[in-house]
């Protein structure tokens, strides 16, 4: 069994590649820094095949995949994890760029890879894609503007995919979690101030990358016949609710 996984350099990726390849199968281990990717290679050896690729660029990822090896290419586990957040400013103020950035990461990177990968699965009548999504496309936050409308992208693509689907033997979940640590997610979220980034976790204990890993794991592991859509996975710390109300203060007069 052969496994792909984007933006496996770190966090959820990394722990995704690692279990994957812990179990016996090999894993394609894509991510921007390839230097990332050594410790993988290292520990599991030909196991691991470590390559460079941007997701936000179409055309590598159309040759990295047409040009992977013969004992690699016939893939059977898409998992598109290559994703980030980027500021929590109200949407008035937010960035244009990070916003774009968000977009061509979290959705067109996810779409490229589908697209490249998709077609040998239904060929071969089987495989499952992975989509890491967030309860961030679920429950809206302050801040979470674009980055929240990217990953209800990735619930909804998901779905959609699964009726495409429809009459194949190709499974789609996708795995949608809430507060993760351990990462590198809330550095980048607020570009490197690793003050505010750990005031994120502080008197938490919130989801480890090897929890995800884990529930990825165990989707796969599902009866051929069963397809589990979503998974919505939150630390304890952590609810969907309840809603925020603001209220105004006014002065009181007679």
């Amino acid at each position: 069994m052969i496994v792909f996984v984007t933006g496996a350099s770190v966090g959820f990726g990394a722990a995704i590649a690692r279990r994957f390849a812990s179990e016996g199968y090999r894993v394609v281990a894509c991510a921007r820094r390839l230097e990332k990717l050594e410790a993988l290679v290292e520990e599991f050896g030909p196991r691991v095949l470590a390559r460079a690729l941007d997701v936000r660029d179409p055309e590598a990822v159309r040759k990295l995949v047409a040009e992977l090896p013969a004992d690699f290419r016939d893939l059977d586990i898409l998992v598109n994890n290559a994703g980030l957040a980027l500021g929590t400013e109200p949407a008035q103020r937010a960035s244009l760029d990070d916003w774009e950035r968000m977009v061509d990461t979290n959705i067109k990177g996810l779409m490229y890879c589908t697209r490249a990968i998709l077609p040998g699965m239904v060929a071969r009548n089987r495989g499952h894609v992975i989509n890491i999504g967030s309860t961030a496309g679920t429950y809206p936050y302050p801040g979470g503007n674009c980055y929240g409308a990217t990953k209800a992208f990735v619930h909804q693509f998901s779905l959609n995919l699964r009726a495409d689907l429809l009459g194949t033997a190709v499974r789609v979940t996708s795995i949608e979690p809430g507060l993760g640590g351990g990462t590198e997610f809330s550095e980048v979220r607020y570009h490197g101030d690793g003050g505010r980034a750990a005031k994120v976790y502080e008197d938490t204990q919130p989801l480890t990358a090897d929890d995800i890993a884990d529930t990825a794991w165990w989707v796969t592991q599902r009866p051929p016949h069963v397809n589990i859509d979503y998974v919505s996975i939150l630390p304890t710390c952590q609810a969907c609710g309840p809603y925020a109300i603001h209220r105004e203060k006014r002065s009181f007069r007679p």
